[in-house]
């Protein structure tokens, strides 16, 4: 993986900051050429891995990028699946029938059969594959080398135990998308304990990691220890804690950190996106040196 991840929060409105924030931030974003300008900013600052939801509108992002292959050879997409809020109002627009038809790919009565046979045997894992499959459709022709489960999931079935769910996860995006698979959670440490003695080895975790402990189930010392102690590779997300650290102290604080494959980050402008990346090399050398 890429040491600077590019993400996508600021172009669906997801600001944890301010509602204002979001709102000025949907405006910014509310036509597909602005998104794919701040991409361009990221790329032209050495960033060419977008790690991103499976938002109706990445489908957009996709086929420019097909489009556009020369200019996008070297570019990478994360997708992050599920994404909830699409299929929960796709039900409320189009009916259970209707949003199989949107998002199921393939065959519509072959994928009906699967899942109802699914459904009927209780076969988990066969419906999972089914809503793999769903979700990737708008990424076919782009390189996904990661394929990400999102924390209401990841977390949800840690907490449940159905630790199979996870490893099977990680074995079909292999198998079927030649791709590693990549967990996110609100829980680092308890994930990366989970998937002890599994064929998961040397796991992809994408969690927050701070300064301040936000959003760190069990704490910040808890995630410095097991950073130090265990294998896997993680990503470190909402390194700026909502906002509560400066850009410079929550990057210094990141980057002397042992066992950080990748830092996450979203912005919106092209100064922001260049301080960013600029400061990030600049303490991975600090911390080098």
């Amino acid at each position: 993986m890429d040491r600077i991840l590019f993400g996508d929060n600021q172009f669906f409105a997801v600001n944890h900051i301010s509602d204002d924030k979001s709102m000025a931030q949907s405006m910014k974003f509310k036509e597909d050429s602005a998104i794919i300008r701040t991409l361009d900013y990221a790329i032209n600052a050495g960033v060419d891995t977008f790690m991103c939801t499976t938002h109706d509108r990445i489908a957009n992002i996709c086929e420019y990028v097909r489009q556009h292959p020369d200019h996008y050879k070297n570019f990478k997409i994360f997708p992050c699946m599920p994404y909830a809020h699409k299929y929960a109002n796709a039900m409320t627009e189009l009916g259970i029938a209707g949003t199989i038809k949107q998002y199921v790919p393939g065959n519509v009565f072959g994928s009906f059969f699967k899942g109802g046979v699914a459904f009927l045997s209780k076969d988990y894992l066969s419906i999972m594959e089914l809503l793999i499959d769903a979700e990737m459709k708008m990424f076919k022709g782009v390189n996904t080398p990661v394929i990400f489960l999102q924390n209401v999931m990841t977390d949800m079935l840690l907490g449940m135990g159905m630790k199979e769910v996870l490893v099977a996860f990680h074995q079909y995006v292999q198998k079927k998308y030649n791709a590693e698979a990549g967990f996110i959670t609100m829980n680092m440490p308890k994930l990366v304990e989970f998937f002890e003695g599994t064929p998961v080895k040397n796991p992809i975790i994408c969690a927050s990691i701070n300064k301040v402990g936000f959003r760190m189930s069990g704490g910040k010392e808890l995630y410095e220890h097991t950073l130090k102690t265990k294998q896997f590779r993680a990503i470190a997300m909402q390194v700026l804690a909502g906002g509560a650290v400066p850009p410079k102290e929550a990057l210094e604080y990141v980057c002397s950190l042992p066992n950080i494959e990748s830092i996450l980050f979203g912005a919106s402008s092209k100064t922001n996106i260049e301080e960013t990346v600029s400061l990030i090399h600049k303490f991975d050398g600090v911390a080098k040196s």
